[in-house]
């Protein structure tokens, strides 16, 4: 088919925006970035932050934690031999020598093992004031627990603990007392229980019932023994 003359004319043209011409458009796609450099910057910036995350997250984790301080538990300090209880046994009775008691109204606290239930009872041993220091009358042995209930004994040496938490006055020596019951028992002075019992530590002020039970003692030459509970 043969040209058409002027056939030009009759081409459509790009329909043109008032102020913008050619030269502007194009300046204006040069500025514009490839589409694979965008993706390639994101990319980059989506593993810088993820880098980021798991090299700054132990850091905020040590910085939670260095405020606290450790807690150490501290062994129980192991007990002084010096200041534990004498522990009398069946196979072992030794309590005290002689020259330890050798004082009127000194005394010296120990724990005797019941040989029948295996209890371990709290005891004291007590030095008179008359009798020769080798002979087993001169010491009272006693369970400084009361007889009749779970209430701890003292042996009172400061009379005015005597006269101020127990009401007992006139004193002349220490005495042993029962706080629940205000019970006063006297060391030096016994009394007859049913049976026709001879015990020491009459009750001389309370309600108790009797005196502490008593632990008999025995002397083997300069040893002092507790050898049975009442």
């Amino acid at each position: 088919m043969a040209d058409l003359p002027n056939a030009d004319r009759f081409k459509s043209e790009m329909p043109r925006i008032p102020g913008v011409t050619d030269d502007a458009v194009a300046r204006r796609d040069a500025r514009k970035p490839p589409l694979a450099l965008v993706a390639v910057f994101l990319t980059i910036l989506l593993f810088v932050a993820v880098v980021v995350h798991f090299v700054m997250r132990p850091r905020r984790a040590d910085s939670l934690t260095s405020g606290i301080t450790p807690q150490l538990e501290v062994p129980a300090p192991a007990p002084d031999p010096a200041t534990a209880l004498r522990q009398v046994t069946k196979s072992d009775p030794f309590v005290a020598t002689t020259e330890e008691m050798s004082k009127p109204w000194s005394d010296k606290d120990f724990v005797f093992r019941d040989r029948l239930t295996g209890e371990n009872i709290p005891a004291l041993l007590i030095r008179l004031p008359s009798g020769s220091p080798s002979k087993s009358s001169a010491y009272w042995g006693l369970v400084m627990t009361a007889a009749f209930g779970s209430c701890k004994l003292e042996y009172l040496t400061d009379l005015n603990k005597l006269r101020d938490d127990y009401g007992f006055r006139g004193a002349k020596h220490p005495m042993v007392g029962d706080p629940c019951s205000r019970t006063v028992f006297d060391p030096a002075k016994l009394t007859m229980l049913r049976g026709n019992v001879w015990v020491r530590g009459a009750i001389v002020q309370g309600s108790d019932l009797r005196p502490p039970l008593g632990i008999e003692i025995q002397v083997q030459g300069k040893n002092i023994m507790a050898v049975r509970r009442e």
